[in-house]
């Protein structure tokens, strides 16, 4: 198992150039193997088959004349067998064909250099068998059969050789000659050939591995520098993104700070000074004469008190406060109490952050979040079945509003929400890296759900 994974490692550290290299020098040297067995065993089979044809039409120039007894007869006359043998051992055709052997059917030896298998019979060899049909069959040094014994014990290449004999008057096969050629020559050629067929096969298999590898090695050579500049441009956009989020984030804790100041003002500023205009108009309805004046009087106090019922509004709305002090847990249980207070509906909480704080720019967002959940599940489900869900697994914060509504009837069922809007809350999520979006609830049950995924990992 170890070495396995060592072999999968190390082959998983290689360049693509490497791999193919090594996959393709396996592949090449293996189709080196097929290919040169299989060249060579055809040249040899054609020298030794183009050696036989020529030394066997030579010697059925001496034979053939010698042999036609075995068409009336299954032995050859005193005569002819005299003259066969001082051929075969007296003339420079003697010294070229050590052994022969005459057969006629049986199969029967009946003519022989080795005296002793004369008038023996022996298994027919394949050759044999298909000498007997007319083909000229020849092997070199293939000495195993039992009538070979004698030839075997030579110790020298020879090429043997199945010669059919035919009837100069029809042509019919009356017997075969088989006879033992000395091969050295043969056995040197059949080496050549051997060489030079295994020296081309190697060259012209390495030759087209060297172009591929060639072309492999550019391409590898350029993906890797691709590869490269791709890993350093993610690497920048990875730092660019960060710095964007780092930013955003800031931006947001600051811009939010400003509107804390804004809503400090307008409660410290505008507000005091419509109470203060409230006031004094219940001291002028003291000396106001007659019921015009009166009805008048009422009038501007009710504006003065829908003016500063709405600058309470908006303060409460652009202000989280103190958010940037207290723990995420503590910020979302007040704006859940102060909606409760508000509205007057229940809303269940659920919050499970862990031990560690957050970044101020995300605390920010989860307010705004809960915020505009709240307030668009009191307008669209009038507070039915309200409830917000904040939980953090590892890096991933979710935040989840929920409402038992009728739900969204379209994919742009979103308007403005308390304070901020939804298309600029998400916006303000997206620009820290997270996502928001409103839908339909996902358990099967009636309403909508507003809900927020961010990686604080990305947010400083």
């Amino acid at each position: 198992m170890a070495v396995g994974d060592k072999v999968r490692g190390t082959w998983g550290q290689m360049s693509l150039a490497w791999q193919f290299g090594v996959a393709s020098g396996v592949v090449m040297v293996l189709a080196t193997v097929v290919v040169g067995l299989w060249v060579t065993s055809r040249i040899e089979d054609a020298v030794v088959r183009n050696t036989a044809n020529a030394t066997a039409l030579y010697m059925d120039s001496f034979i053939a004349p010698l042999s036609q007894d075995l068409a009336t007869r299954q032995d050859l006359s005193p005569q002819n067998l005299a003259e066969m043998q001082r051929l075969l051992t007296d003339t420079p055709l003697g010294q070229r064909v050590v052994a022969f052997k005459i057969w006629v059917k049986g199969p029967k030896v009946i003519a022989s250099s080795d005296p002793t298998i004369v008038g023996r019979t022996f298994p027919p060899t394949d050759n044999l068998k298909q000498a007997w049909t007319g083909m000229l069959k020849a092997d070199f040094n293939a000495l195993g059969d039992r009538e070979d014994e004698n030839e075997a014990s030579l110790h020298m290449p020879l090429l043997e050789i199945y010669s059919p004999i035919r009837d100069k008057a029809n042509g019919d096969i009356i017997g075969i000659a088989e006879f033992y050629e000395m091969a050295s020559q043969l056995k040197a050629d059949l080496v050549r050939a051997r060489l030079t067929s295994w020296t081309a096969v190697a060259l012209i298999m390495a030759a087209i591995w060297g172009s591929m590898y060639v072309i492999v090695l550019r391409g590898s050579r350029t993906i890797d520098r691709q590869v490269v500049d791709l890993t350093e441009m993610a690497a920048r956009n990875v730092s660019l993104r960060l710095r964007v989020q780092g930013a955003a984030g800031r931006f947001s804790a600051l811009n939010d700070r400003a509107l804390r100041r804004i809503g400090a003002d307008l409660h410290d500023g505008p507000a005091q000074l419509m109470g203060f205009a409230a006031l004094r108009l219940d001291a002028l309805r003291k000396h106001a004469q007659g019921e015009v004046a009166a009805k008048e009087i009422n009038q501007i106090e009710a504006a003065i008190k829908d003016a500063m019922t709405e600058i309470r509004n908006i303060s409460r709305g652009v202000s989280l406060p103190d958010i940037d002090r207290k723990p995420l847990q503590d910020v979302i249980h007040g704006l859940v109490d102060a909606h409760s207070a508000r509205t007057g509906s229940d809303v269940a909480l659920v919050i499970d952050l862990g031990p560690a704080d957050l970044p101020l720019a995300v605390k920010i967002c989860v307010g705004r979040v809960v915020q505009e959940g709240l307030t668009n599940a009191w307008r669209h489900a009038k507070g039915a079945g309200q409830e917000v869900t904040v939980r953090r697994s590892g890096p991933d914060l979710t935040v989840t509003v929920r409402d038992a509504g009728p739900g969204l009837q379209t994919s742009a069922d979103a308007g403005e929400g308390y304070g901020l809007g939804l298309a600029g809350l998400a916006g303000r999520v997206e620009s820290l890296g997270g996502r928001l979006v409103l839908r339909n609830r996902r358990d099967r049950k009636p309403g909508s759900e507003l809900v927020m995924t961010i990686d604080v990992r990305d947010v400083e």
